[in-house]
């Protein structure tokens, strides 16, 4: 997943590990962490089907929640999706019942 900071506080664009992705977001980890309320641009690609390459998806994401790995937590952040599209909503929801 490729984050960028849509206040350009941060220059270029940032490359996550993703993990947990469902319809309403996703759980990016990493130890370059935002803060809660901070909003994002996030872009990605689902995985590939037998029809061809997964869509591409760009979307505004909000963190709402950071881990700093303590207590054997595992680094990284919650972000909510802001402004999915119903297609990219729909095109998740189908890899996520495969």
């Amino acid at each position: 997943m490729v984050v960028s900071d849509p206040s350009s506080r941060v220059s270029g664009s940032i490359l996550f590990d993703s993990a947990d992705v469902s319809t309403g977001g996703a759980f990016l980890r990493t130890d370059l962490l935002f803060e809660v309320g901070e909003l994002l641009v996030l872009q990605f690609q689902l995985p590939r089907t037998e029809a061809g390459d997964g869509p591409h998806i760009r979307t505004a994401g909000r963190v709402t929640r950071v881990s700093r790995g303590q207590a054997k937590e595992i680094p990284g952040m919650g972000v909510e999706f802001v402004d999915l599209r119903p297609e990219d909503r729909a095109a998740i929801e189908e890899r996520l019942h495969r």
